[in-house]
C-alpha cells in the first residue's frame, strides 16, 4: 500500500487548526473524511499520530518526527512541480511579486504594464509588505521575486541593486519641532513618532531607525503616515521622492536632530535559486531594472 500524500496536508492542517472540525472546514471536507484519512495514515504507518485524550489535535511524539518528514516530503514534491513549470517551454502560470510599501511603486507599475502590453499569459500577483514582512511573506507564500529594503542574506539568493533611495526625517512646519535646532535623542523622545508597522509575524523584529520613545504611533502605510505628518501629528522618516512637493512649499520641514536627519538605502531585487525564475520573472526582471535606472537619468 502507498502511503497518501494528501493525508500529509490533512496533518499539517489539522494541527494549525488544532481540531477536527475546523480543519475539515478549512479543507472543504466532512469532518468523518479528515478523520478517516488520519486514521488510514495511521493504521498503514502503525502508529498513534494524535492523543486521542486530548481537548485539541496533539500530535503524540511520534507524530511530530512523522509530520516534520511529511513537511519535507511535500517540499520536495512541490520544488518539483515548481520546476517543471519553470522549465517547461510555455509561460509560467504564475508569477508572484512582493514590493516593500517604502519603494516608489511608479517603476513597477510600468514594468508591470510593458508585461501586459505584451499579452503575456502569465498571472501576476503583487503584494504589499513592510520590513520585515517582505521576506517572510517571500518565504512564505514562495514568491519569485521581492523588492526589498533590506533583507537576511543567504546563499541561495540572488540580489540585483535598485538606485539608492534617501528618507528624510520630517514634521508638520506647524509642529514645535519644526522651529528647533540641534535636537537630541531625549528631545524628540518627548513627541510622537510616527513610523510604519512592520508586517513581519516575527514579533522579535525591530526597526534600528526608531528613536526609542513612549509616544510611537503605528500606522499601515506611507500615504497614512504623510497624511498624519501633515496634521501636525507627530515626526518621521519618509522617503524623499513622496514629499518633493511638500518640502518645496515648506508644508514640511526636516528635523534639525543632532543625530542627522537622512539616511540612504539602496533597494535590491532579489530572486533566490530554489525557485528558479521563468520567463516571465525573467523578463520581469529585466524590466523593473530598466524603469528603474531609467528614473535616474
Amino acid at each position: 500500500m502507498r502511503i497518501d500524500v494528501e493525508a500529509f496536508k490533512v496533518l499539517q492542517v489539522l494541527v494549525e487548526e488544532g481540531s477536527f472540525a475546523k480543519a475539515a472546514e478549512r479543507l472543504h471536507k466532512a469532518q468523518s473524511a479528515v478523520s478517516y484519512q488520519v486514521k488510514k495514515l495511521e493504521q498503514h504507518l502503525g502508529v498513534n499520530l494524535f492523543c486521542r485524550d486530548q481537548y485539541r489535535a496533539e500530535l503524540t511524539p511520534e507524530g511530530k518526527v512523522i509530520l516534520a518528514e511529511g513537511q519535507r516530503l511535500l517540499q520536495h514534491l512541490a520544488n518539483i512541480e515548481h520546476l517543471a513549470n519553470r522549465f517547461s517551454d510555455g509561460w509560467e502560470p504564475k508569477l508572484e511579486l512582493v514590493v516593500d510599501g517604502a519603494l516608489p511603486m511608479e517603476p513597477v507599475m510600468r514594468a508591470l504594464k510593458r508585461m501586459a502590453d505584451q499579452l503575456i499569459p502569465t498571472k501576476v500577483q503583487l503584494n504589499m509588505e513592510f520590513l520585515g514582512g517582505v521576506q517572510a511573506r517571500f518565504e512564505r507564500s514562495r514568491a519569485d521575486l521581492m523588492l526589498v529594503k533590506d533583507y537576511r542574506t543567504g546563499p541561495n539568493y540572488r540580489p540585483q541593486a535598485l538606485p539608492t533611495i534617501t528618507s528624510i526625517l520630517v514634521v508638520a512646519s506647524s509642529h514645535i519641532l519644526a522651529c528647533e535646532e540641534n535636537l537630541s535623542l531625549f528631545d524628540l523622545q518627548q513627541h510622537v513618532e510616527l513610523t510604519i508597522e512592520d508586517s513581519s509575524p516575527a514579533i522579535d523584529y525591530r526597526d534600528e531607525l526608531q528613536f526609542g520613545g513612549d509616544k510611537v504611533f503605528y500606522l499601515s502605510g506611507f500615504l497614512m503616515k504623510k497624511d498624519a505628518l501633515l496634521m501636525g501629528l507627530g515626526f518621521g522618516w519618509m522617503p524623499d521622492y513622496l514629499i518633493t512637493d511638500e518640502l518645496a512649499n515648506g508644508q514640511l520641514v526636516e528635523v534639525d536632530f543632532s543625530g542627522g536627519s537622512r539616511y540612504s538605502f539602496t533597494p535590491q531585487l532579489v530572486s533566490t535559486l530554489e525557485r528558479p525564475l521563468g520567463k516571465a520573472g525573467r523578463l520581469f526582471t529585466q524590466l523593473i531594472m530598466e524603469e528603474f535606472h531609467g528614473d535616474e537619468t
